[in-house]
């Protein structure tokens, strides 16, 4: 089984998403965050669970799941045996490529 690591700034994003929607509906701010956990977790056991991400493809370390309204990304660090959560966004959100690289370069 596979460890998961949640960066710092995961864990940021997933708090001020959940943050915003809790302004207006906190249960669902609250059940969103346990579908995200508990979708993550079953990397544990299936690392390579989720696709590549798009907008990054051919390079295929970077994996995402997504929750909905939420993409999770990640990189499987196959030689630690570890998932290493890098950022969590609305789908809505443009996403960016530089991003995601400085997070992964932080987590290492």
């Amino acid at each position: 089984m596979a460890e998961i690591i949640w960066t710092e700034p995961a864990t940021s994003d997933l708090d001020a998403i959940a943050d915003y929607i809790a302004l207006g509906k906190p249960d669902a701010a609250s059940q969103l965050v346990q579908r995200i956990v508990s979708h993550v977790e079953l990397l544990t056991k299936h690392p390579e669970l989720g696709p590549t991400v798009p907008e990054l493809r051919p390079m295929a370390i970077y994996r995402q799941i997504v929750e909905p309204p939420c993409r999770i990304f990640y990189r499987y660090d196959k030689i630690n045996r570890s998932i290493v959560v890098l950022g969590v966004m609305r789908g809505e959100k443009l996403f960016q490529k530089s991003l995601l690289m400085k997070r992964d370069e932080s987590a290492q």
